[in-house]
């Protein structure tokens, strides 16, 4: 750990800081595909272009594309007969795009790649006549996503370890089991390690859940937080990701704090501190780390250093009507 925190030789000295900043971090492939979309209606449609619930979990984002034309609702009864609708990223479930179809809407889903992945896998799950237990966070709308893709009755919400010990299926219920993809990793090992446990039966996916910009922001994190003082995580307050990473790094026994701009930052966060670990979630662009990067240069002598842990190359193709 780094030395303590000592007073400037003069009141115009300034101290310096540490800059761990973590590699891969920011916008995921799904981000990127799901904000091109909306730029793309809106070039293709016309403003405005209406998007059901935030395109991403992040303010300065959503704010950039209201700017453009832009009109964020939450259901689709407050879209305008004849006025083009976006889904969100996180996935929504059936009965949507099934009322817009009724209403004769165009729409375009922004659902990201791997998110309808899991879509996919719930509907084989009930077509083999599994009940599904689903691993996830009440509300989060990727959760009511997938939830919704599969009959009433037909999904089990668990949020931890106690909420699988409580289930009450029989061994001969067959049961499947899927993941939101923007779990914690190590919480969700746990909690399927218990389903398995207790449902030796029990069928998981061919490959985990929980999707690689998930993983590889949460490695990173465990990278830059035993040598940090304090990471600093830029990410929306419900933005699941970004939670997550806060986690992250406090389990390895390191001070971590949520911002969504650098303005947030208390600059008495940094007393006694020397080394700062600093990352964005997947919906935060690479513009407000900068901008992080740049407030805390105000107050200290930065010196940055990026820790890579691994490439990121994936990239997802946008839906064919816009590209027609």
């Amino acid at each position: 750990m780094n030395a303590p925190f000592q007073p400037p030789a003069s009141s115009d000295a300034k101290l310096p800081l540490t800059l761990l900043i973590a590699a891969p971090r920011g916008f995921c492939a799904g981000v990127d595909r799901a904000i091109e979309i909306v730029e793309r209606a809106i070039e293709r449609y016309g403003a405005p272009v209406y998007v059901r619930h935030e395109i991403v979990h992040n303010k300065y984002v959503v704010d950039a594309l209201k700017a453009q034309g832009a009109i964020f609702v939450e259901e689709l009864d407050e879209v305008p007969d004849g006025a083009p609708v976006v889904f969100s990223a996180h996935g929504v479930p059936k009965s949507v795009p099934a009322e817009a179809d009724r209403r004769e809407m165009t729409w375009v889903d922004a659902t990201c790649p791997l998110v309808s992945k899991v879509h996919r896998q719930a509907e084989r799950q009930i077509e083999a006549g599994r009940h599904i237990v689903f691993v996830g966070h009440k509300g989060h709308p990727e959760v009511i996503g997938t939830m919704g893709q599969v009959p009433d009755g037909a999904i089990t919400l668990v949020e931890t370890v106690e909420d699988v010990e409580s289930l009450s299926f029989t061994g001969e219920t067959p049961l499947s089991f899927l993941t939101q993809t923007t779990l914690s990793v190590d919480d969700t090992r746990e909690i399927v390690a218990a389903l398995q446990a207790k449902f030796p039966h029990i069928v998981g996916p061919k490959a985990e859940d929980i999707c690689y910009a998930t993983s590889n922001r949460q490695a990173a994190v465990k990278a830059i937080a035993p040598g940090s003082d304090l990471v600093l995580v830029i990410g929306a307050p419900n933005s699941s990701n970004s939670l997550r990473l806060v986690e992250v790094a406090q389990r390895m026994g390191t001070d971590a704090k949520l911002i969504q701009r650098a303005s947030e930052i208390d600059p008495s966060w940094l007393a006694g501190v020397g080394t700062v670990g600093l990352t964005a979630g997947a919906s935060a662009p690479e513009k407000l780390v900068r901008e992080v990067v740049e407030r805390l240069a105000e107050w200290r002598a930065v010196e940055e250093h990026t820790l890579v842990t691994t490439e990121e190359k994936m990239v997802f193709k946008l839906p064919r009507q816009l590209t027609d």
